[in-house]
């Protein structure tokens, strides 16, 4: 599968709608960012079932904001519509093959346990 490129609109449908989303927050004018493009685009052939897409911060600035994105680029990893992952900094292969082990192996149900709990906890204080 080749590189997505996420607007606004439709940024929430793509995240909620596919198991595993790879995003790379990036801009035309950041050097670090064009360096990590090319390890991004080949995971994204190395791995057809997982959706990489791309926003350009420069283009999409109220979705770069409304993520609270202060750093490029940034790699955000959602599952089952679940962030769970987020960090400034371009990765190198190895990085980026190793978060995409770790996201896999994720035990979903135990994070949506851990989501209703916070959530709860939240609602009773």
């Amino acid at each position: 599968m080749t590189t997505r490129n996420l607007t606004a609109a439709d940024f929430e449908s793509t995240v909620s709608g596919h198991d595993i989303v790879l995003v790379d927050l990036w801009a035309g004018w950041c050097g670090p960012c064009r360096a990590f493009a090319p390890t991004f685009d080949k995971s994204s052939k190395a791995h057809p079932d997982i959706v990489h897409a791309k926003v350009d911060t420069q283009a999409e600035q109220e979705l770069g904001a409304a993520l609270g994105i202060q750093s490029i680029p940034t790699i955000m990893a959602f599952r089952e519509g679940v962030l769970v992952y987020a960090q400034p900094g371009a990765l190198p292969p190895a990085a980026l093959e190793n978060l995409i082990t770790q996201i896999r192996a994720l035990d979903m149900n135990a994070v949506h346990a851990k989501l209703a709990e916070q959530k709860a906890s939240a609602a009773s204080a």
